[in-house]
């Protein structure tokens, strides 16, 4: 089990204090790892981590600005020495109607679940070469893979996939490879994970809704957040040393039928 030990390891997770960033956070913590959750809000930090300790912090973070990410970066390897692996996880879209998206919209959301995960590779990079190491998971989502089944969403119309999520997820994928491929050489490892139906609390009240996003699954369930925390472990840890530029598909089936 030592090959999953990530003692000594300084973590950096984007939105890690969002729905599926909290789980990633306390199980990286769990495994020995010193977490950062980065985010723009302390407040809401110490609304779901209400015992911060030594080995999980809060670091200011707006991943929409350059300045920011890089502010962050700094503090986090001033003060350790280090930075050995971060998560992309962090997003902001908004808007729904696939015909109806102003060009704000597309363009906020494209920037929020795509530009904003290159702009943290390209400030996390200089970090990892330095030291000669380094892990990049970037989150990605089933999206990005296939095409959402309207006739999920045409059970409650309050919920519609929309279209600059999937492409800018798709292209969260393709980040993954070039940079895998461009950075390998510097011994950096970029790796994607792939989430399938793991829907947030508020979107949980529609009973409707969930049993079929469950109803589309090989277990026939949705994603609870701590079913993606031995991908995070795994990809964070070296016992995933010899991978890279491999998209791990946590989707309980949804993508195989």
């Amino acid at each position: 089990m030592s090959l999953f030990d990530l003692q000594g390891k300084v973590v950096a997770v984007t939105g890690g204090y969002s729905h599926l960033g909290t789980a990633m956070c306390t199980g990286l913590q769990e495994a020995g790892a010193c977490v950062y959750a980065l985010g723009r809000s302390e407040e809401k930090f110490t609304a779901k981590f209400t015992e911060p300790t030594d080995t999980l912090r809060f670091a200011t973070c707006d991943i929409s600005e350059t300045k920011s990410i890089k502010a962050c970066f700094a503090q986090i390897a001033e003060a350790h020495g280090t930075l050995d692996v971060l998560v992309n996880n962090g997003v902001y879209v908004r808007g729904q109607d696939p015909l109806g998206l102003s060009d704000d919209d597309w363009a906020h959301s494209i920037d929020g679940a795509l530009n904003s995960v290159y702009r943290c590779i390209r400030e996390v990079a200089p970090y990892f070469e330095k030291t000669g190491s380094g892990k990049i998971i970037n989150i990605s989502s089933m999206y990005g893979m296939v095409s959402p089944d309207f006739s999920v969403y045409e059970q409650s119309p309050g919920f519609l996939n929309p279209p600059h999520y999937g492409a800018a997820k798709a292209g969260v994928l393709q980040l993954t490879r070039y940079f895998a491929q461009y950075l390998g050489q510097k011994k950096i490892q970029v790796n994607a994970i792939s989430p399938g139906p793991f829907p947030n609390a508020k979107t949980q009240e529609d009973k409707v809704f969930v049993k079929a996003l469950a109803g589309k699954t090989s277990l026939k369930r949705i994603g609870e957040p701590e079913d993606l925390v031995g991908s995070v472990v795994f990809l964070s840890s070296k016992a995933s040393d010899y991978i890279t530029g491999q998209n791990l598909v946590v989707d309980g089936g949804w993508t195989i039928t």
